[in-house]
């Protein structure tokens, strides 16, 4: 077996390709040894893995190999690993794996780690996992797991480094260098008092760069950003955006300290987030993930195709308003819809632009009147420009004198009201306190079909008098 080991480490394939996928044989290579329960082998190939890397590996395997390369890795496994995966892999190796392997798993781990983990657990489950560890540390994921999801409180991890204003530098360093369980990584030392309130922060930098008896209270910042444990993790994201913070302090409604978040926790909160809206735009629910079953992809999918259906037979109804002239005029079935198509398209430009503004908050009250204003110049400058194109493109397809004219205002008449629908139904949506991300989308292109196809062809029974 150690020969056979030995000689696997030689053959060991690089985990990533260029592109950064992983690698067909990297998998295919743990994937062997799994199945000849080999975990020499396998400690050579994932034991010195980032947890990122092994998140990965576990994706590209087989479901049942996922469970048993946790199993068979034992106390080698890093549980933080079980974090970077998405979530229908995560609760499907959860299931399978026994409540004292999954307890002693998040106890080597920070505990907004193992939040991650138990958060969507079953009750019950949680439960007997929670009962498992030690009184300390099953009381402080308590506290995490009981607030509200997509919190602060859900992000902070509980590890912290907290002093008492009357230490001086010296003895806050002494501390730190004579106790055992200190987070991995802290950027601050928080100051309490003895009800445990936050009074201040003090930065590693500031501390290092203080003689030893300078009293904390001198060095701690008592106006430090901090952030409350119910707090919405996207404002808490925004927060750090817009003052550049690495942590913040996190505190409950007494102000007493309860935890920290740090940037890494952000970044994961900005890709969620981006995530989210990207799907929302595309009607995709929110926490659809590859790894999902097709049956459960087209049912989170079918309300949304079933929306889009309505409305496609709303705007198609406008066609049929106007039946009598399409059947003496061929060329406007062909042309009507690409003034609505080219409507979707720019409605679709500011839209995006909106709802990403009103997600960031950089759209607000304040602006909103010259971002309108700004929208609609935009959509009557790239309606003149696109009016031009498309007249001179419908009259040499069909030789029709005056059908590039019409072609060119029904242009500027959609592109227009597709800008206006673009900012102003999100705008109504956010003030409705509905999310435009998720509503926006069937709305605007409705009114834009409706819009492209009812001034197209409205205009066109004006101008050759086909009534």
């Amino acid at each position: 077996m150690n020969a056979q080991a030995n000689s696997k480490v030689l053959e060991k394939p690089p985990l990533r390709d260029e592109n950064g996928a992983i690698r067909a044989d990297f998998v295919a290579e743990a994937a062997r040894a799994i199945e000849a329960l080999d975990v020499p082998t396998l400690r050579v190939l994932v034991g010195d893995l980032h947890e990122s890397d092994v998140g990965a590996l576990l994706e590209a395997l087989e479901h049942d190999d996922r469970p048993r390369l946790v199993e068979l890795l034992g106390i080698d496994f890093d549980f933080t690993a079980l974090t970077e995966v998405d979530d229908t892999v995560r609760e499907d190796i959860l299931e399978e794996l026994e409540p004292q392997t999954v307890a002693e798993g998040v106890r080597d781990i920070d505990s907004d780690d193992a939040v991650t983990i138990l958060e969507d657990m079953p009750r019950d489950e949680q439960t007997d996992i929670l009962g498992r560890l030690p009184d300390d540390e099953r009381l402080a994921l308590t506290r995490s797991l009981d607030y509200p999801e997509d919190s602060a409180g859900r992000r902070m991890q509980t590890e912290y480094i907290a002093v008492p204003p009357g230490w001086d530098v010296g003895r806050a360093i002494d501390y730190m260098r004579e106790t055992e369980e200190l987070p991995e990584q802290f950027y601050e030392l928080y100051v309490v008092d003895d009800d445990g309130r936050f009074l201040g922060a003090v930065s590693l930098d500031r501390l290092l760069r203080s003689k030893r008896p300078v009293p904390i209270a001198d060095l701690m910042d008592e106006e430090r950003r901090r952030v409350r444990a119910d707090e919405d993790q996207e404002s808490v994201a925004r927060l750090f955006q817009r003052y550049d913070l690495v942590a913040a302090p996190v505190v409950d409604a007494n102000e007493r300290l309860v935890g920290v978040i740090t940037h890494d926790d952000i970044a994961d909160v900005i890709v969620e987030e981006a995530e989210e809206d990207i799907k929302a735009l595309g009607g995709v629910a929110a926490d659809e993930e590859l790894s999902d079953t097709v049956w459960s992809i087209a049912r989170g999918r079918f309300n949304w195709l079933l929306v889009n259906l309505g409305t496609a037979f709303l705007a198609s109804s406008v066609l049929g308003a106007f039946e009598g002239e399409l059947q003496k005029m061929v060329a406007l079935a062909v042309l009507a819809p690409i003034v609505a198509g080219q409507g979707g398209n720019a409605t679709t430009q500011t839209m995006t632009i909106a709802v990403r503004a009103l997600a960031t908050q950089e759209l607000s009250s304040s602006n909103a009147r010259r971002v309108i204003i700004r929208e609609l110049l935009v959509g009557l400058l790239n309606g003149i420009a696109f009016a031009v194109i498309a007249g001179v493109a419908a009259y040499a397809w069909f030789n029709v004198p005056g059908l590039g004219i019409v072609m060119g205002l029904a242009m500027i008449c959609t592109m227009v009201a597709a800008a206006a629908g673009g900012i102003l139904i999100p705008l109504g949506l956010h003030r409705l306190k509905i999310d435009p991300a998720v509503a926006s989308s069937p709305f605007v292109s409705t009114v834009t079909d409706i819009v492209g196809f009812f001034s197209f062809l409205a205009i066109a029974t004006l101008w050759f008098g086909l009534r």
